[in-house]
Formats: structure tokens, sequence, C-alpha cells
């Protein structure tokens, strides 16, 4: 019995957290290379390469690779399509936080469910019934979150947090209260961009998976797509040669790491807790990144805590909160009807339930 609640409870609140703390350390080392002088096109390169390199065994292992027929035209234009669609979120998201910060990463990110929920209405996807508590739980949450984003993005405020001594930060120029606050809107800016691409990342996810299920082989050559788009984009941005050198510090570990444990670690724990507690329960880790961003930004970046961080968050929070408040209420509606009518077949399936079970399914972008 009690061996039967650590698995159901214990472990995966456990894991869920453990990795909350790894995929905002890897925003975080990020940053620490960034500050070093890596280049964040060079470093999407040399990330997806390196996933892809571990992944390279997966199409001939694969269970599932070996009854399915081989990769047709249409399904590789589609990763192809899928690769420029995560290289493109994955340039501006990195460049975001090289402009801010990976808390107001980890703040932003909790607008992805409000974004599914718009494009899904966009692609009829998804219904608005006015007098539906739920739909009107998902539109107002959907309204704060986006509030809330503009809070964070807009407005800085007073420092709250003031760190003196970084562990991992080098000397830097000294910047003016407007030119920070500008960086600090543009970084804002563009982690929403990112953010708003996610879902689009989803929908052509989905469509690949219904067609070619075996999730290790798509995402292999997912990853070597992104790879050589970035390399391709990386050839004019990033000139100087130097650049593409990269030394045994923080700049290796975190291509490193971002290649390995965001790759396989992230996917397979996120994987084991969907299958045991659902979408909804791993959803509702994601505001937890916001306050393990906020530490680990203080003690090892210097980051200074400003009063509009703390502000926007608490809005984005309460918006994903009340987003997943009305989605869990309506499943439970949806479970009452089929049992009322089990002759009634359901065969539609809101674009938010299959973001998020996708989402922890395949990992981040």
């Amino acid at each position: 019995m009690a061996k039967r609640v650590c698995c159901k409870d214990l472990l995966p609140f456990g894991a869920m957290v453990t990795m909350e703390c790894v995929n905002v350390a890897l925003n975080t080392l990020f940053k620490a290379a960034t500050l070093r002088g890596m280049s964040y096109h060079v470093f999407v390169v040399y990330a997806y390469a390196v996933a892809a390199i571990v992944l390279l065994p997966a199409p001939f292992i694969s269970k599932r690779s070996r009854v399915l027929p081989p990769l047709s035209f249409p399904i590789l234009r589609k990763i192809g399509l899928l690769g420029l669609i995560g290289c493109s979120s994955q340039i501006m998201g990195y460049t975001g936080i090289n402009f801010s910060s990976p808390t107001l990463s980890s703040a932003i990110s909790n607008l992805v469910p409000a974004f599914t929920f718009l494009l899904a209405i966009i692609f009829r996807m998804e219904k608005v019934v006015v007098r539906n508590v739920s739909s009107q739980a998902k539109v107002l949450g959907t309204i704060i979150s986006i509030t809330g984003a503009f809070v964070v993005t807009l407005y800085m405020g007073p420092p709250i947090i003031i760190a003196h001594t970084p562990s991992l930060s080098v000397h830097q120029p000294t910047h003016t209260l407007n030119s920070v606050d500008r960086n600090w809107a543009i970084g804002g800016l563009l982690l929403t961009a990112e953010y708003i691409l996610v879902p689009l990342w989803y929908i052509v996810q989905v469509q690949i998976m219904k067609v070619y299920p075996d999730e290790l082989t798509v995402v292999f050559f997912y990853n070597l797509c992104v790879s050589m788009m970035a390399a391709i984009v990386g050839i004019f941005t990033e000139t100087n040669a130097n650049a593409w050198k990269i030394r045994p510090d923080a700049a290796l570990a975190s291509i490193v790491c971002s290649g390995i444990f965001g790759s396989f670690v992230n996917n397979a724990v996120h994987t084991w807790v969907l299958r045991i507690k659902g979408p909804v329960y791993v959803a509702m880790f994601k505001p937890l990144s916001i306050a393990i961003a906020v530490a680990l930004g203080v003690m090892f970046l210097g980051d200074t805590l400003h009063l509009g961080s703390l502000v926007g968050a608490t809005i984005i929070s309460i918006g994903f909160y009340t987003v997943m408040w009305g989605k869990a209420k309506e499943e439970v509606d949806e479970d009452v009807t089929g049992q009322e009518s089990p002759t009634t077949e359901n065969v539609h399936v809101p674009l938010l339930q299959s973001y998020k079970a996708e989402k922890k399914m395949y990992g981040s972008v």
C-alpha cells in the first residue's frame, strides 16, 4: 500500500519539481554562457546537433519504424515545416533570454495555453459557448494571462532583490536605465513571439503523428532539420569564425546538457508522469518555474528581481490556472455527458488537450 502511494503521489511530485529545476537550470546555464560570449545562433546549431547525434540510432532500433512504411515525401515535408517553426521559435526564444533573463522566459511560457486556446478558436478546433462556465473561465484566463504578459514585458518597476556578486556573470559595460528597459521590452516581445509559435509547432506535430506515429524517428529528423536550418541562418548572422569555436567552459556545458537532458531525460519523465497523473497535473507545475528561475538568476547570474516581474508573473499564473481550471471542468462535463449517452461518439478533441499531452510527450520545441 505504501509503495503504491509512493509511486502514484510522491515520485511524480518529486519528478516534476526536479524537471522544472532542470529546465530552468538549462536556461540559466545558457544565459551564463552567453554572458561569457557564446552566440545564441551557434548554440542552437550545436545543441540540436548533439540531440540528433544521440538520437541517430532511433530510426534503426525503434520497433514502430520497423512496421511502418518508409518516410514519404509529404511526411518529410511536414517535418521540414516543423523544423522551420521550431528553428524560428528557438532563435527568438534564446535571443529573448539573451536580452532579458530566464525569469522572464519562465513567466511568459505560461502564456502557451492561452495562445493555444486562441489558435484553437481560429482553426475551429475549440468552441466557445458564452453561457458555459468552462468557456468563460478559458476566455477570462486568456485575457488575464495576456494582461500579465504586457505587465511583465513593459514594466520593470523598482528592484526588490539586488544581487551584487554573481557567480557566473562577467564584467559588462554599464547600461543606462532606458537601455535596460529597452532590452527588457525587446526580450519580452521575442519571448512572446516564441510562445506564439509553440502552438503552431504542436498543430503540425499532431498532424505528423497521425500519419507516422513513431516519436523517436520524427524527433530525430526534426532535430536534424533544426540544426541545419539554424546553421544556414548562423552563416549569415554570425560571420566571426571564432564564435563557432566552443571552449570547454560554460558554453560546452550548456550545449551538451541542453542536447541530452532537454531531449531525453525531460521527455521520459514527462511521458511517465503523463501516463500516471494526466496532463492537468503536469501543467500545474509550470508556474513553479518562475520561482526557480528567480532563485537561480539571483544566485548565479546576478539578476535583479524587479517588481514588474513579480506582479506580471503573478497575473500570468492566475490566468494560467484559470484556463486550466476551465479545461479541467470541460473534461469533467464531457465525461459526464459521455456516461449519460454512451452510444454517442465524441470525435472532437480540443487542441488545448492535445497540446498538453503532445508537449509533455515530445518535449520542448
